[in-house]
């Protein structure tokens, strides 16, 4: 939140001009691109089978986005949910749309099991210092997710 003391760098953030997204042109660990969005997931994750969704048009909110956008986003949220529901196995998947640190429209993907270290409390990812993965999961969980998605 610190960047929202200076109003000219959270504008250039907001605006896209300072988005790394943007100015990158997509957003890190990419694994698949979708009709509206861009899929990420990185082995260094606070829950095994985290995801990120990301828009791959500039917004800072869900409602800056015209109607149709919107529609298509969330069936690409929709249908990251279907796959990651049934190739984890999770009891719950919590969902996180923030913005507040980076104002680029992205949601979080955060499958919840029995045993998780946040049961019934919410998921602080800066908490997690131990690797989620063990040898190979990593790798089986994005294939397996890849082939949900195709």
């Amino acid at each position: 939140m610190s960047k929202w003391t200076s109003p000219s760098e959270w504008q250039k953030l907001c605006n896209g001009s300072a988005c790394p997204i943007c100015v990158r042109g997509y957003p890190l660990d990419i694994i698949v691109t979708l009709d509206a969005s861009w899929l990420t997931m990185a082995e260094e994750a606070p829950m095994a089978g985290y995801v990120c969704l990301v828009s791959r048009v500039h917004a800072v909110d869900l409602h800056n986005l015209s109607v149709a956008q919107a529609s298509i986003f969330m069936t690409d949220a929709h249908r990251v949910s279907s796959a990651l529901s049934s190739v984890t196995g999770s009891v719950k998947l919590n969902y996180e749309i923030h913005g507040n640190t980076l104002p680029h429209l992205h949601m979080h993907f955060y499958p919840r099991y029995v045993d998780d270290p946040f049961e019934g409390r919410a998921i602080e990812p800066r908490h997690v210092i131990q690797p989620v993965y063990g040898p190979g999961q990593f790798a089986a969980i994005r294939s397996q997710l890849l082939r949900a998605l195709a």
